[in-house]
């Protein structure tokens, strides 16, 4: 997967196209992405215990497919695809745009 925990995203399609955030969590298996505050569903929670946990309706960020986003470059600050590059014996990701490595 080319896209990391902490990485700056842009969706590019969907209903939350153009919004930017940073990715919270990778789900590897599915090939899924959540990030903050993109694709915010409402969910019915049941209260549980006396105290515990407040019931009621709570809004959660779903998973949306990592081929939806694209990474945005710190240095030019534009949605770029990612490149790879072997530096001192590690592979490491680049902007095809301006060819800054991202890995740091």
């Amino acid at each position: 997967m080319k896209v990391k925990k902490g990485d700056t995203v842009k969706v590019i399609s969907g209903k939350d196209r153009g919004k930017i955030g940073t990715v919270s969590m990778v789900l590897r298996k599915s090939g899924k992405i959540v990030v903050e505050k993109v694709n915010v569903v409402k969910k019915h929670k049941k209260q549980t215990g006396e105290q515990k946990d407040q019931g009621g309706i709570i809004e959660v960020e779903s998973p949306i497919p990592q081929g939806k986003v694209m990474i945005v470059c710190s240095k030019c600050n534009k949605p770029t695809r990612i490149g790879y590059k072997k530096q001192t014996d590690k592979k490491v990701r680049i902007c095809k745009k301006c060819d800054k490595v991202l890995d740091e």
